[in-house]
């Protein structure tokens, strides 16, 4: 039988060989920029989302505060080679502790020290916050997400925040963390239905509408131009949240995720959090709004294409949370949830005609996800969004999971050919 409790703290030691970190104090070379603390003037949160420390280090500032991880980014890292040495020493001392330890758990250990490391390195740069992410293969699986969860928070409690998948297991894992005290980034958010739901059930730190692949639907499928989808699904969410907050119902902060271009700073100012990579924060320093004001109430105008409608991709579930939907929510509220299965979840969902929202992803739905890549193709999917059959925001978040899934696969299989 192996012994869970060594590897885990054979893994700790190893993630944070020599990390020093003085919590709390800055480096005296990170300079203040008034661009950036106009923004944060209007309640907004600034993050980067990269994983290359030379990106980050070209940006960084005093109003910046924390950084974002995940699959993908960390992928890029790894496949420098730079980590190399590391999976060959984290491979060798593993197998000495658990000689009996199969390759994929050996492989998922691996990537777990990988991914708390260059975290740590994130964090002894900048004294920043940073999201590390969960491995893929855990999204369906709520045990073992609590529990590489709270190894996540135990490397750095300081400013590590763990980033859950929005799955059924990935709400019961969140909501499990949250009551431990684990701050908890819900990951691969898309709608305001969806993080009214996660905001209640599962108290997270923080929730997440990925704005920028909303936008890069539209555009890629020629269903418009690919403008403002994004915003106003990220903008209603954000108004949804206040008025949950002002009720106090919930504590959970919103991040406005993928941004693709700078002058999404201006246009979506007074969210909780905005996450950028470095190529649009940069484009926004270079050509900063002159005037800023909260875009919170702002509703934008969404153009599409002659003879598209919203209605043909079902992207009302983008920003409408109707009653129907909140009674269910309430109705899960009224039941012992922490005895409750990711089926009986979706399936509490479904008795309520609300099978869109967390669909049972046959395993052909999940091949064609993966073979679209980040971006559905819209004609794939074109009769069961129309017909209501699947949420665009349902679609777009198995999209997403399998896009991170894929990279998780490459940077195992690099893990794979250096042990």
């Amino acid at each position: 039988m192996i012994d869970t409790e060594a590897i885990a703290e054979l893994a700790y030691d190893l993630a944070r060989h020599d990390f020093s970190h003085p919590s709390g104090r800055r480096d005296v070379g990170f300079r203040e920029k008034p661009i950036w603390q106009k923004v944060r003037a209007l309640g907004t949160r600034l993050w980067l989302d990269t994983g290359d420390i030379d990106e980050a280090a070209a940006l960084w500032c005093c109003e910046f505060d924390a950084l974002t991880t995940n699959n993908t980014l960390l992928n890029k890292e790894i496949q420098k080679g730079s980590y190399d040495d590391l999976i060959r020493e984290a491979a060798e001392a593993i197998r000495r502790t658990a000689r009996e330890i199969d390759e994929q758990e050996l492989v998922l250990e691996i990537a777990f020290v990988l991914n708390a490391r260059h975290a740590l390195k994130l964090v002894e740069r900048f004294d920043a916050h940073v999201s590390v992410e969960l491995h893929t293969d855990l999204g369906h699986d709520v045990e073992r997400s609590v529990a590489y969860g709270r190894r996540y928070f135990d490397i750095c409690p300081e400013r590590f925040y763990v980033k859950v998948p929005l799955t059924p297991a990935g709400l019961l894992a969140a909501r499990q963390l949250g009551q431990e005290g684990v701050p908890v980034n819900f990951t691969l958010g898309f709608s305001a239905r969806q993080n009214y739901a996660i905001a209640l059930l599962a108290q997270p730190r923080f929730v997440n509408v990925f704005m920028g692949r909303l936008n890069a639907f539209v555009a890629d499928n020629k269903l418009g131009d690919g403008r403002n989808i994004g915003e106003k699904a990220t903008l209603a969410t954000q108004r949804m949240l206040v008025e949950l907050r002002d009720a106090r119902r919930t504590r959970s902060l919103l991040i406005g995720a993928s941004v693709r271009e700078g002058a999404q700073v201006a246009a979506l100012t007074g969210l909780d959090v905005l996450t950028m990579p470095p190529k649009a924060a940069a484009q926004y320093e270079e050509a900063p709004s002159a005037g800023l004001s909260s875009q919170v109430q702002t509703d934008p105008a969404v153009p599409l294409a002659e003879g598209v409608s919203l209605e043909d991709f079902n992207a009302g579930t983008l920003w409408d949370v109707p009653q129907v939907f909140k009674d269910s929510v309430e109705g899960l509220l009224q039941e012992d949830m922490d005895t409750m299965t990711p089926d009986d979840i979706r399936s509490h969902f479904a008795r309520r005609g609300l099978a869109d929202f967390l669909p049972d992803w046959s395993p052909e739905d999940v091949r064609t996800a993966t073979a679209d890549g980040k971006i559905p193709v819209f004609a794939t999917w074109k009769e069961r969004l129309s017909k209501g059959a699947i949420g665009l925001d349902a679609l777009l978040n198995l999209s997403a999971f399998e896009a991170f899934a894929s990279d998780q696969r490459a940077l195992d299989d690099r893990i794979r050919s250096l042990i």
